[in-house]
């Protein structure tokens, strides 16, 4: 079955509390039964509405557990030949994260290995300017 094709106009047309839509990653879900539950308050989602959300979904960073999520909200893919422009989907999700797991070890690695090379150079230091500890 193919996945039905929402059109900007009918993304407009679902811009209240009563009736919300969000278009992310050329893809529209209706989040109205979780406006009330968005950690973030329902403002932060109906400001939203009415044009491509990603940009402001992405710069969030929401958790892995409210993509889950999207998932039972989804309605359609969006017009591809639509007067709203979308963005395209940044690199993938799990590459994303892998990157920040590399950086992540890598600072960690470094949290340790400072200040013990500081405390060796110390202890370097006292024993050659007294000649002993």
């Amino acid at each position: 079955m193919a996945a039905k094709i929402i059109t900007y106009e009918e993304l407009k047309a679902h811009s209240s509390k009563d009736s919300v839509y969000l278009l992310l990653h050329e893809k529209v879900y209706d989040v109205t039964k979780f406006i009330d539950e968005h950690p973030g308050g329902d403002e932060v989602i109906l400001a939203e509405t009415g044009r491509d959300a990603t940009e402001a979904f992405e710069d969030v960073g929401h958790s892995d557990e409210a993509r889950a999520l999207l998932g039972d909200l989804f309605v359609g893919e969006f017009e591809k030949n639509s007067e709203l422009k979308t963005k395209k989907a940044p690199q993938s999700s799990a590459s994303h994260s892998a990157t920040v797991n590399t950086a992540v070890q890598q600072g960690s690695n470094l949290m340790y290995f400072v200040p013990l090379a500081m405390l060796v150079a110390y202890f370097a230091w006292r024993f050659y300017s007294n000649g002993s500890v």
